[in-house]
């Protein structure tokens, strides 16, 4: 009899302890999983920290001053014929099925051609697809060392006539948290529904 309480007292002291190292171990990967981003989890870089350029109406525009809610930010050109028109598109058609939340996210659009994109031009651009999204543009070298802070590759590519050449580059978008933090790299193709789902994440996230 003594044998066999004995085998269940320790039975039940193993169980209880196994159980233990189960709980640490279920709390342990919790507190270190990490969001399940469909695109490139770009947690902690140390570039994409800063962006100032003018927006489509003049004022001087920082990251900084979009702290709160979640950023999306594209570089592109106004006469870009698929994938600027359909990453701007998509963001918005994100927004909007976002409800209310669609209010916490802000699309900035940086072009690449400054050349030809005025301040007019990338209003009405920026506009037909988000009242509320915004437009970059800078000279030259402020768009060359935006780009460098990115890393993001842009060239012109000549065409028939001076005027109409294209442009090469990068085609993603870069998504920053609600404190302004650079965390997902969202590659062009992805589509809407990954957009959505990484943007939810982070409006998810607690400060």
């Amino acid at each position: 009899m003594r044998l066999t309480v004995r085998f269940l007292l320790r039975m039940t002291l193993v169980a209880g302890l196994a159980a233990g190292l189960a709980a640490c171990d279920q709390l342990g990967s919790g507190s270190a999983s990490k969001p399940a981003f469909q695109g490139v989890d770009l947690t902690g870089a140390e570039y994409a920290r800063s962006l100032n350029l003018s927006d489509q109406d003049g004022r001087s525009r920082s990251l900084g001053e979009f702290k709160g809610k979640v950023v999306v930010v594209f570089f592109g050109y106004t006469q870009c014929p698929d994938v600027c028109p359909t990453t701007l598109a998509e963001l918005a058609e994100v927004k909007r099925s976002l409800g209310a939340d669609g209010d916490r996210v802000q699309g900035v659009f940086v072009t690449v051609d400054p050349e030809r994109d005025s301040a007019a031009l990338l209003k009405s651009y920026v506009a037909s697809f988000d009242s509320g999204f915004v437009a970059l543009r800078g000279s030259e070298e402020q768009t060359k060392a935006a780009a460098k802070e990115f890393k993001v590759y842009y060239a012109k590519v000549p065409g028939k006539t001076p005027e109409s050449y294209t442009m090469d580059h990068t085609a993603a978008s870069f998504i920053f948290d609600a404190q302004g933090r650079v965390r997902v790299f969202s590659r062009y193709g992805s589509g809407a529904s990954a957009l959505a789902n990484d943007i939810k994440l982070l409006l998810a996230e607690k400060s």
